[in-house]
């Protein structure tokens, strides 16, 4: 939210543009001074955004809020005035969540799980074999 007006602004920037223009006149080429202007009344512009912006921001802040009339008219007809929030007991729930259980595989006569047991790809053969093996591909490529 920003208080005033955009003429605030061009005021705001117009007495930067004479400030500048006057102090660099002196020292300066018409010209120069001119554009130093210019410069100045952009910036001052700018600034006069920055600080409408913040007075803006500090009466919103410091002003009491607005009433709200739909809340007024609720309250008025008595509706959520009161709200009963109760859960059922689960004591006995959460004590049973938190006893150990016992093991399911010491309960059954049944085995259970036993470990798959593959059997090994390793190859028996004689080396001289797979060597002759190993060569005869060789050749092949």
């Amino acid at each position: 939210m920003m208080i005033g007006n955009l003429f605030f602004n061009i005021v705001f920037g117009l007495i930067g543009f004479v400030l500048t223009f006057l102090v660099t006149m002196g020292n300066n080429l018409l010209m120069t001074s001119l554009i130093r202007g210019i410069f100045g009344f952009i910036l001052w512009f700018l600034l006069a955004f920055i600080l409408r912006w913040v007075l803006g921001f500090i009466v919103k802040q410091s002003a009491p809020p607005e009433p709200d009339f739909t809340l007024q008219e609720e309250s008025e007809a008595g509706l959520g005035e009161q709200l009963d929030l109760t859960t059922p007991d689960e004591d006995e729930e959460l004590n049973n969540l938190l006893k150990p259980k016992p093991d399911p595989a010491s309960q059954s006569s049944d085995p259970g799980f036993t470990p798959l047991q593959p059997p090994k790809l390793v190859s028996m053969k004689d080396p001289e074999e797979l060597a002759k093996a190993v060569r005869h591909l060789k050749e092949e490529e």
